[in-house]
């Protein structure tokens, strides 16, 4: 049931207003267990990405991007690992099928930069809406204040994001 709650399609198409709320939807059934999953994936996968993109990226400003993400991949991951400790949900350190195929994706993109930022602008939205909702109506207590930073730190990155533009 929960694998289901959460059977959004992370950066495959730009967010819209149905896919944050499912998001919503989402993140008020999910568990501990599940919600740090998702987003120390989405973590991971930003960490990752950016390591691509310090090799590959061709603009400065997305390197630049590339390497606050990465800060905040492991900002976010630090986070979930002290909590989830907590609430005997460690991260796995495993990217979500989705997160793959994402990384899968950049990883053979001809045009990297705009490979890079089209996944940054669908995922940082959605992942916003995910810790927002479970920082609000999430079932841990520990997990709350996680989801509290997390929040903030995608809200950051979609300003940077704008900026770009």
């Amino acid at each position: 049931m929960l694998a289901s709650a959460f059977a959004l399609d992370l950066g495959a198409t730009p967010a819209s207003a149905a896919t944050m709320a499912s998001a919503a939807a989402a993140a008020k059934a999910t568990s501990p267990h599940r919600y740090v999953d998702v987003a120390a994936s989405a973590a991971l996968y930003q960490v990752e990405a950016a390591k691509l993109a310090e090799r590959r990226a061709r603009s400065s400003k997305v390197r630049a991007l590339a390497k606050a993400q990465k800060d905040v991949g492991y900002g976010i991951g630090g986070q979930l690992s002290w909590a989830g400790r907590r609430v005997n949900a460690l991260p796995d350190n495993v990217l979500t099928a989705k997160h793959q195929r994402m990384l899968d994706t950049l990883a053979r993109s001809s045009n990297f930069d705009a490979t890079y930022l089209a996944q940054a602008k669908a995922l940082v939205p959605e992942m916003r809406q995910f810790h927002e909702s479970y920082a609000t109506s999430g079932g841990s207590a520990t997990l709350r204040p996680v989801a509290q930073f997390g929040a903030a730190k995608m809200r950051d990155q979609e300003v940077a994001l704008q900026r770009l533009n």
